[in-house]
């Protein structure tokens, strides 16, 4: 997926104001972190631009540092963090207070104290709650007695929970509060992939999450450059989301037309350049599947659509596998071997194909009949060989 520079800015954790003070107020960000004695330790703003160098210790045997620096003219809360190598500690600033931090290093992460500042206690608090997610989540992908569609469905509950949880108990909270800004920015790890956990690009009510962080701080911080950029956010969600609707309105498969006209076609191009029809499948038995050979799970559905091949191809079944992989390169190697049908749709998960069918989510499959006729998707299929067998 694309995403624009607002977004990759925006993942990274916060948007933040780069202006330096002209006065002689300052804050303080002093402690201890033990356990790293000769460790560079790095106090960076989270800015617009991504994370900037504001100072640096290095650090003795007892692990103490204190970093006095100047005070952003606004009254807007700055974000900040403290960094030894990939360690790293988030914390806000509201003008000039003093914050201390204890931890030891390398477990400084998640093993922290703060004191000084309920902001920080809250962010710190939403760190920890985001690692136990992603903790929840690699744990799941890693059982082996889950099958794909009940790893989707269980990652679908966690997140939606997670979700709720943060919003209602953060966000909606005090969405003037900084920690609820930095609420907003979360991402967790999915496959290859880190995505924002509230993603106002494709989620309505994600979209709703952020308008009312954004409304807030205007209201708080009239002006302020993280406002906006909250508001920015918010208005190109709601118009993506009105793409979305717009044209899933318009081709929205429906069961009666379905039955009439056949499945819908597609034409894309093979690993090896041909263009391949759906509708000349007409005879067969058609897997037809969506998928991502980047994800983690992929040599496992791999395996999967290949023992269903090899037992039943030569009886008349077919697979038509649409990858949505942005690497054509690592999609063509990845498919070299594959004895199926395998063409991509270049546009991957914003591609035409998928919006043709609907696909909510990756992997997704279908099942189209001889006559080419589509007769259900995977939501509907307890037992897919039994299904295929009886299509056969």
């Amino acid at each position: 997926m694309k995403i624009t520079r607002l977004f990759s800015v925006a993942a990274i954790m916060v948007a933040a104001l780069a202006l330096t003070s002209c006065n002689n107020k300052k804050f303080h960000i002093n402690g201890n972190i033990t356990e790293a004695q000769d460790s560079m330790l790095y106090l960076e703003n989270i800015s617009l631009n991504g994370p900037v160098k504001i100072d640096s210790v290095k650090l003795d045997e007892d692990g103490a540092f204190a970093f006095d620096e100047a005070a952003m003219d606004s009254v807007t809360p700055e974000f900040y963090r403290l960094r030894i190598a990939n360690q790293t500690i988030n914390l806000s600033i509201d003008s000039t207070e003093t914050v201390k931090v204890k931890a030891a290093y390398p477990q400084m992460s998640f093993k922290y104290e703060v004191e000084g500042s309920e902001n920080c206690n809250k962010i710190k608090e939403l760190s920890l709650k985001q690692m136990t997610l992603q903790s929840n989540i690699n744990g799941l992908v890693k059982d082996p007695n889950i099958g794909n569609d009940s790893i989707e469905s269980i990652v679908g509950r966690m997140l939606q929970a997670y979700k709720q949880d943060i919003k209602t108990n953060y966000i909606f909270k005090e969405p003037m509060k900084a920690y609820a800004y930095y609420a907003l920015f979360q991402t967790v790890q999915l496959g290859n992939v880190n995505t924002l956990i509230f993603n106002p690009r494709n989620n309505k009510d994600d979209v709703k999450v952020f308008a009312a962080v954004a409304t807030s701080w205007d209201t708080y911080y009239p002006g302020a450059e993280r406002g906006k950029n909250l508001h920015n956010i918010a208005i190109e969600g709601m118009k993506d989301i009105r793409i979305i609707e717009n044209q899933m309105a318009q081709q929205q498969i429906e069961a009666s037309k379905v039955s009439v006209n056949g499945c819908i076609e597609l034409a894309l191009q093979d690993n090896k350049g041909q263009v391949r029809r759906l509708s000349d499948l007409k005879g067969k038995v058609v897997l037809l599947d969506f998928h991502l050979f980047a994800s983690k799970e992929s040599t496992k559905r791999i395996m999967m659509l290949r023992e269903l091949y090899n037992k039943y191809h030569a009886a008349g079944l077919e697979i038509y596998q649409v990858s949505v992989d942005p690497d054509e390169h690592f999609w063509k190697t990845s498919t070299a071997a594959i004895p199926w049908i395998c063409v991509r749709d270049e546009d991957g998960i914003q591609g035409k194909s998928l919006t043709l069918y609907n696909v909510q989510s990756i992997p997704t499959f279908f099942l189209i009949d001889r006559t080419n006729t589509l007769q259900a998707r995977d939501a509907q299929i307890k037992d897919i060989e039994a299904a295929i067998k009886n299509l056969l």
